[in-house]
């Protein structure tokens, strides 16, 4: 779809002082919302009131950190009255220094949109153009070309944030339709005047939480889908393996009240067919992988409520240093662009998603196993006669999922204790909540391979088990999660490559195509 027809279905966030929502943030990323900077006359007022209290502070010879001194532990040094308009300049072009992959598209929407909803609430003295620039570039889909390695998390995401700075202005690169272009042609062409920015605007929009609570935002929806649809594939699972639904009995449950994981343990009890419970020849108890799943899979569930809470409170934070409190005409040095929260909200959510993927890849290991999936063939595999000797069915996939696994379990060593002392020994207690939130988003793309797997195993296994015992069937929500796989994955009888399935399977997973439980049970 081209960005014109994307104007005409999308909704609009409105940008203002009001609280935002992760949903808002995400919709930006992906296209399905516009960024659209509040007209109302009272809000504008009171952004223009701190730039104007600015002004009046320079013209009665003020002193004001980062406007009239020089940047971090060069706070002591004053500068020239004449060469104060030149500052903020200086600061996103010596901090010019990134390296790593560029952030993606949707990311940076991202990170435009949350940078934007913090200097919309007014404590940041700056102009009302400055937002609306912001607000241009992400209408007309031109994207800062931002480098997603060089933050330490406080004085914010001060290098990542400055190829922003540095593009409103009309420097560096962009991401227009895909391709790299310079900002100035990108901004001359798209009809948009570059900033000449005011005193303290750099610092404005360098010193702040933007980039680790843009990807905090877009890590939230990814875990909480993964939370449905690990439970979905449980459930599928547990099917395959002829488990024990009452495993996920309601009174089982009543006696111990984690909400999030007892709600797992219901959406499982409405996939699994009731009258199989207690069928002769199953086992008394299943492993822990099917039978433990509601509490790993819960710890999550019961993480997302309050994680959402401490992201959402950052991203209606003002967190850039210092404060302007345009109302009671004061400079308020502090260190809000430390990014604590955001850190030990990434580092907790990367240790329960990288659970999911190690829950996941011990069920693979059950239903591949001639030994423990309850008369299934060995590695799942489809082919049957002569053939079935050269045939070997999922036996490489559940190789790449151990993998994919063992490295989403590296990886959840916390970043945010790994705090270095930078800058003159100025920044000498850093949050690394940029390092945190990138390392979650590549644990969770780790995680989504191995649910990627686990689909094409669980549909193979379910569709084998319907053949040993054609009298038990799925219930309603697994048949039709089956139908839905069935479209992308036909089932294993001789052996192919299977990359191409799972790269369909990590679209669909990603546009969370699959509607799991609250869509369903309503």
């Amino acid at each position: 779809m081209h960005l014109a027809d994307l104007k005409n279905t999308r909704r609009a966030v409105r940008f203002d002082r009001e609280r935002l929502r992760i949903e808002d943030i995400t919709d930006i990323a992906h296209g399905r919302a516009s960024a659209e900077l509040s007209v109302d006359p009272v809000f504008r007022a009171a952004i223009a009131r701190g730039a104007d209290f600015l002004d009046r502070l320079l013209r009665e010879d003020g002193t004001i950190y980062g406007v009239t001194t020089g940047y971090g532990d060069s706070c002591t040094v004053t500068v020239p009255p004449e060469l104060v308009a030149e500052l903020p300049h200086h600061l996103y072009t010596y901090h010019g220094c990134g390296l790593g992959e560029f952030f993606t598209p949707a990311q940076t929407r991202a990170i435009m949109a949350t940078r934007l909803a913090s200097l919309s609430k007014g404590f940041s003295g700056v102009s009302v153009e400055l937002l609306a620039q912001i607000a241009r570039l992400l209408d007309a889909g031109l994207l800062p070309l931002i480098p997603s390695e060089g933050s330490v998390g406080a004085s914010g995401d001060l290098t990542p944030l400055s190829y922003l700075a540095a593009v409103l202005c009309g420097e560096r690169e962009v991401w227009r339709d895909g391709v790299q272009v310079p900002a100035e042609q990108a901004l001359r062409e798209a009809g948009i005047a570059p900033l000449r920015l005011r005193p303290k605007e750099g610092l404005a929009i360098m010193n702040g939480t933007a980039v680790m609570t843009a990807l905090a935002c877009l890590a939230y929806e990814r875990a909480e889908y993964l939370t449905r649809l690990t439970t979905r594939i449980t459930a599928m699972a547990s099917f395959a393996l002829d488990g024990n639904a009452h495993h996920f009995d309601e009174t089982l449950f009543s006696v111990k009240p984690h909400p999030g994981m007892q709600q797992v343990a219901a959406w499982l009890r409405e996939d699994l067919p009731t009258d199989s419970w207690e069928r002769n020849g199953k086992r008394l108890q299943d492993r822990y992988s099917i039978r433990c799943a509601p509490h790993v899979i819960g710890v999550l569930a019961d993480a997302l409520p309050w994680l959402r809470s401490s992201i959402e409170n950052e991203l209606n934070s003002a967190n850039d240093n210092p404060i302007i409190d345009a109302e009671g005409e004061r400079v308020l040095h502090g260190g809000h662009f430390y990014g604590g929260h955001i850190a030990f909200a990434m580092d907790s959510m990367k240790n329960t998603v990288a659970n999911l993927a190690d829950l996941l890849d011990r069920q693979m290991a059950l239903l591949v196993d001639s030994r423990y999936n309850q008369g299934l063939p060995a590695n799942l595999s489809g082919a049957t006669g002569p053939r079935a000797a050269i045939n070997h069915g999922l036996k490489a996939l559940q190789i790449s999922a151990s993998a994919w696994t063992a490295e989403a379990l590296k990886l959840t060593m916390p970043a945010s204790v790994f705090s270095r002392s930078t800058e003159c020994h100025n920044q000498d207690k850093v949050s690394m909540g940029t390092i945190a939130a990138r390392d979650c988003l590549r644990v969770l793309e780790l995680c989504e391979q191995v649910a990627a797997a686990l689909l094409i195993t669980v549909r193979q296994g379910v569709w084998l088990r319907c053949k040993v015992n054609p009298d038990v069937l799925p219930q309603a929500a697994l048949t039709a999660m089956l139908e839905a796989l069935a479209a992308d994955i036909a089932p294993v009888e001789e052996d192919r490559r299977l990359d191409p399935e799972l790269r369909v399977l990590l679209e669909r997973m990603r546009a969370q195509a699959w509607p799991l439980y609250g869509a369903e049970h309503g």
